[in-house]
């Protein structure tokens, strides 16, 4: 990100840009270097927080013959924006309007997840993290590889991996 600052441009925030560097903060973690990255990719306002987790962590794409075309051109794209962010493997968000979880394309740390009738959704790299009754689940699942779980929180609903990606 340093070697990007001199080339980056923003239509929000103009000549006031180079305020916020350093963008990735000195002394923070690999997870604060992330967020970093992440707050400064949606609050620009070119991207959706959605699209800006698919950009930094996307799922394996290249030489994948059974993606859709405009799937992989989206990768495509993001890949000539920025390399794969390396890690975290499984890592959490929030704006405001969604909430979800993404797990890396090595699926190398687990994450299951409950949803309830009383529409709460649990979701933790460990089974058993909170005790739930089990007849108040509804759906349960493991993300997988490169998956993300998403709610958006206006439209009342999560959004299923597929059709997010395909939109």
């Amino acid at each position: 990100m340093r070697a990007r600052e001199g080339v980056l441009k923003s239509d929000l925030f103009g000549d006031d840009l180079e305020l916020l560097y350093p963008i990735i903060e000195d002394g923070g973690s690999d997870s604060a270097a992330f967020d970093n990255v992440l707050e400064l990719l949606v609050i620009n306002g070119v991207l959706s927080l959605p699209e800006a987790v698919m950009m930094m962590v996307p799922e394996a794409w290249q030489g994948n013959r059974s993606m859709d075309p405009a799937k992989q051109a989206f990768y495509e794209w993001a890949s000539c924006m920025m390399e794969p962010w390396d890690g975290p493997a499984l890592f959490t968000f929030a704006d405001g309007r969604y909430c979800g979880a993404n797990l890396d394309r090595n699926g190398l740390r687990p994450c299951r997840y409950y949803v309830t009738d009383d529409d709460r959704i649990v979701c933790a790299s460990e089974v058993g993290t909170i005790q739930i009754d089990p007849e108040r689940i509804v759906q349960k699942g493991r993300l997988q590889p490169g998956r993300m779980l998403l709610v958006d929180t206006v439209a009342g609903r999560i959004v299923d991996d597929s059709e997010l990606k395909a939109t």
